[in-house]
């Protein structure tokens, strides 16, 4: 199948499943997380979706540049839950490391496939 629009894009989804993934871990956290820990996590999920996107609506060598954008989003976003899991343990993460380890690995493949 023909990709024509960035939204059939694999990576675009799953990324989309991530953002509401992250929304549902941060909305778990205390109160006082709120502007902290919560909002940096909803942008870094946001920026990779968005970026993807973005890209995709450009040429091939800007598609690159912000499919490795979002690449460096993820493992902000990376770092992030790791943080968060260390800070509250009463939170499952397992599905948003799984959902990051599989975006990483297609972003590489098409990051390299444009090279």
């Amino acid at each position: 199948m023909q990709v024509t629009h960035y939204k059939q894009l694999i990576v675009w989804q799953k990324s989309m499943e991530l953002v509401k993934e992250i929304y549902l871990i941060s909305n778990s956290f205390p109160t006082e997380e709120k502007y902290g820990l919560a909002s940096q996590m909803r942008r870094a999920a946001v920026s990779i979706p968005s970026n993807i996107a973005e890209g995709y609506r450009r040429g091939t060598k800007e598609y690159k540049h912000f499919l490795s954008i979002s690449d460096g989003s993820t493992a902000e976003l990376e770092t992030q839950l790791l943080i968060a899991e260390n800070l509250y343990h009463h939170i499952q993460y397992k599905n948003a490391f799984s959902l990051i380890t599989e975006i990483q690995k297609i972003l590489s493949t098409i990051i390299r496939n444009l090279s």
